[in-house]
């Protein structure tokens, strides 16, 4: 008799950018599931494929949800062919369906990673075709069966990445426009914000809205689960697609339909507008937001609200740009000192050179990484009334 892993329970890995690993771990504290380790780069929990699902669903700073089928010791290409063949595949899928296989590979017989792939995927061939006759489709595309393969030295781990695309793609952002921040990173920083729906959001610089839209999305409780539609799991044998349906649907009565105040994101390009305009409207929260044309410091913000005002300004990556950003960065503290008294400031910058150039005495600086990026969070507490904004004294 198979055996579903909608009914078998195993370890199932989240992964996620390391510095987010805290954020994703709290994500899932939430959601009422235990919690059995936390790594560097993933949080591991134990559940069945619908456990997955339910993580697939709900995760807003996840990119992967893999769910264990075997772990063994395997120290050359030889040994991964073997220990791969022994599983039992058509438990999980059929010769009919299509697979692709993803991998994360440090071993010292191996040189390119592809090598490792090939030989997975031929154990897997070769299992259906002395088991059925017949092989499955294979290649490169994530959108059916998706085997992942973690092997470091002689540790071997063999999942099924039941989210298929990345969880991380959040399924709105067509429209990326110039170095877009990941929506994953997005959530993150706006969760620790710790910005209160209840208060305004304001988010100029706004690119292509990622941080505005995924503040909209937090704002609702609009999971990214109800903007997309595919997930790998759905091609795994022992899917029910009654229980999806039913997950999406008690989540849709969590949703709230507006928020007390509008968001606002600000560009001074237009073409940046349209695209984050295009993107929020996938995002289904169009509605919830201002998209105003305007340079960062003409940003409309209604006084001495306890809202969150939060940039995302560029580093000066390429040679030359850094001193041509000197004054923009100064220009932000302005900014902040005039026009966002009673809110929290927040700059997200890869480059603290810069930031001293704001002028102001950061509350908080936590780490974050951009792509391969090391980035901070800069917070400031931006008073009003009586109290004074406090400058930097360094």
């Amino acid at each position: 008799m198979k055996t579903s892993i909608f009914e078998q329970s195993s370890d199932i890995l989240i992964t996620c950018a390391p510095d987010l690993s805290p954020l994703t771990a709290r994500e899932i504290a939430q959601l009422s599931i235990p919690i059995k380790k936390i790594l560097i780069h993933g949080i591991v929990v134990e559940g069945t494929a619908q456990t997955a699902m339910y993580l697939c669903m709900h995760l807003r700073t996840a990119n992967k949800v893999l769910f264990l089928l075997k772990e063994a010791q395997a120290d050359t290409p030889e040994d991964l062919y073997r220990v791969t063949k022994k599983i039992n595949w058509d438990n999980y899928f059929s010769n009919t369906s299509y697979f692709s296989i993803d991998s994360f590979v440090q071993n010292s017989t191996i040189r390119d990673t592809r090598f490792a792939n090939v030989k997975c995927k031929d154990a897997i061939a070769d299992y259906f075709v002395e088991k059925t006759g017949t092989r499955p489709d294979s290649g490169p595309l994530r959108d059916k069966v998706v085997i992942f393969l973690y092997w470091k030295e002689s540790s071997l781990s063999i999942y099924l990445d039941l989210s298929g695309e990345p969880i991380s793609r959040h399924g709105y952002r067509v429209n990326p426009w110039k170095a877009p921040m990941a929506e994953p990173l997005a959530a993150g920083v706006v969760i620790t914000s710790e910005w209160n729906p209840e208060t305004p959001f304001i988010n100029p610089m706004c690119g292509s809205g990622t941080l505005a839209i995924e503040a909209a999305l937090i704002g609702i409780n609009k999971i990214p689960g109800l903007i997309r539609n595919e997930y790998a799991f759905q091609h795994i044998h022992g899917y029910d697609e009654a229980t999806w349906h039913t997950m999406k649907k008690m989540a849709m009565h969590q949703v709230k339909s507006s928020l007390p105040f509008k968001i606002i994101a600000s560009d001074h390009d237009q073409r940046a507008l349209d695209a984050a305009k295009g993107n929020a409207e996938i995002a289904g929260v169009d509605h919830l937001i201002d998209f105003v044309l305007s340079d960062f410091q003409d940003t409309p913000i209604e006084a001495d609200q306890e809202g969150v005002v939060i940039l995302n300004p560029e580093y000066g990556e390429r040679l030359g740009d850094e001193e041509s950003l000197v004054l923009t960065y100064k220009e932000i503290g302005d900014f902040f000192k005039q026009k966002c008294g009673g809110y929290k400031g927040f700059v997200f910058t890869g480059n603290l050179e810069l930031a001293k150039r704001i002028g102001l005495k950061p509350k908080r600086k936590i780490k974050f990484f951009s792509a391969k990026i090391e980035c901070r969070l800069m917070q400031y507490e931006l008073y009003s009334g009586t109290k004074r904004v406090v400058f930097k004294t360094e």
